[in-house]
């Protein structure tokens, strides 16, 4: 135990732990994406996902007993996750001289540099996310789901059939965007993928994995502003 406390107190324990809850949270957009690229199939397909999400465990676990799990352990990833970014962005602010700050601006890229920014702005969309299309508040079309039939596909097109609402969704996609682009480089570099013979590749892998999520959840409010996913 006393291990463990001594690696969260170290600035490297901090940097290992955010290595971990982001790696956690790439995992989650990435299935997430693939997910809502069902509604691509049509509302067979997408409702069918949405209810299997909710079933799925029984009848080990109740209805929706998978789903409360899972949030928990996002939740717990996210608050950690949050907590020592602030936690090591103060160690650095401490850290810093005038000169180190010039340094700094002329050898970090765009995405790094708003790294804390690109944070704050997922974080706000996150409760908007959450407000707009699981708890219906900020969704006037919403349909509340049943135990045996899902509204998940007319709640995503009405959602996002909004044009201002698929442009905060898109704005939030491009956060996101940057965020991975720095954050999947500095997860292999804290992880310690340093070797020569694969270190060249953290930077391409950044690039393709943040890529690819970008278009992946982007493809869907621009497929449904452009009527290729509509409701019948």
């Amino acid at each position: 135990m006393r291990r463990v406390v001594a690696l969260y107190r170290s600035s490297v324990g901090k940097k290992i732990l955010m290595a971990v809850t982001g790696f956690i949270w790439i995992g989650f957009l990435a299935g997430h994406m693939l997910g809502n690229l069902k509604a691509f199939q049509g509302a067979g397909a997408f409702d069918t996902y949405a209810h299997h999400l909710r079933i799925l465990g029984e009848p080990i676990l109740p209805y929706k007993g998978f789903l409360w799990i899972f949030r928990a352990v996002m939740f717990l990833a996210l608050v950690i996750h949050v907590l020592l970014s602030w936690q090591t962005s103060r160690l650095s602010w401490a850290a810093r001289t005038t000169k180190y700050r010039r340094q700094e601006s002329l050898n970090f890229d765009f995405a790094s540099r708003w790294m804390r920014w690109t944070g704050v702005l997922i974080l706000v969309f996150l409760v908007y996310h959450i407000l707009n299309m699981t708890t219906g508040t900020l969704h006037a079309g919403f349909e509340a789901e049943t135990t045996t039939q899902s509204f998940a596909f007319h709640n995503l097109v009405t959602g996002l059939g909004n044009p201002w609402v698929a442009a905060i969704y898109i704005v939030a996609m491009v956060a996101i965007l940057f965020h991975l682009w720095h954050g999947v480089w500095s997860l292999f570099q804290t992880l310690g993928a340093s070797h020569p013979k694969y270190v060249g590749w953290r930077r391409p892998i950044a690039v393709v994995v943040s890529i690819v999520i970008f278009f992946g959840f982007v493809s869907i409010p621009m497929a449904i502003l452009t009527r290729i996913v509509h409701l019948q």
